[in-house]
């Protein structure tokens, strides 16, 4: 009788005291929804789903662009069963687990995405531009453009 006594408090102990990688997983970033970014979207919508632009202004042509940086994380399910999968791996390793769930957790964090948006005069998307391999400054040296309105 002691010893499952004792086995129960071992037992909730690991359950309550989960490591990071628990809450890492947890906390991850959402899901943004990308396929507004598409020709004839309005630049109402876009900054409503990606929040306010990095940097917005008019180019040589005369038409106001806005630059999105965001991170694409992982969507509500997603995240539940990396959370799930960690609790398990603590309880059953004794949370020795934590050893390496919690930096895969941190290079698992989301991809950052740049992009180059250009309206025509209704505010509505005409040009998409996507930018590869971004760090923290914005230039454009390696990007594709991934939809454009014809002029």
């Amino acid at each position: 009788m002691l010893k499952k006594f004792w086995m129960l408090i071992v037992c909730t102990a690991l359950l309550l005291n989960t490591g990071c990688s628990v809450y890492m997983a947890a906390n991850q970033p959402g899901l943004k929804n990308v396929e507004l970014l598409r020709v004839g979207t309005s630049r109402d919508l876009l900054i409503s789903e990606f929040g306010e632009p990095v940097s917005s202004g008019v180019d040589g042509d005369g038409r106001e662009y806005d630059k999105f940086s965001f991170v694409q994380g992982y969507s509500s399910g997603a995240k539940a069963g990396r959370v799930i999968f960690h609790v398990v791996a603590d309880v059953l390793t004794h949370g020795l687990w934590e050893l390496l769930g919690t930096p895969l957790e941190a290079t698992f964090d989301g991809d950052k995405i740049t992009y180059e948006i250009t309206y025509d005069r209704n505010d509505r998307i005409a040009q998409i531009i996507k930018f590869e391999n971004v760090s923290s400054s914005i230039a454009r040296t390696n990007y594709r453009i991934i939809s454009s309105l014809k002029w």
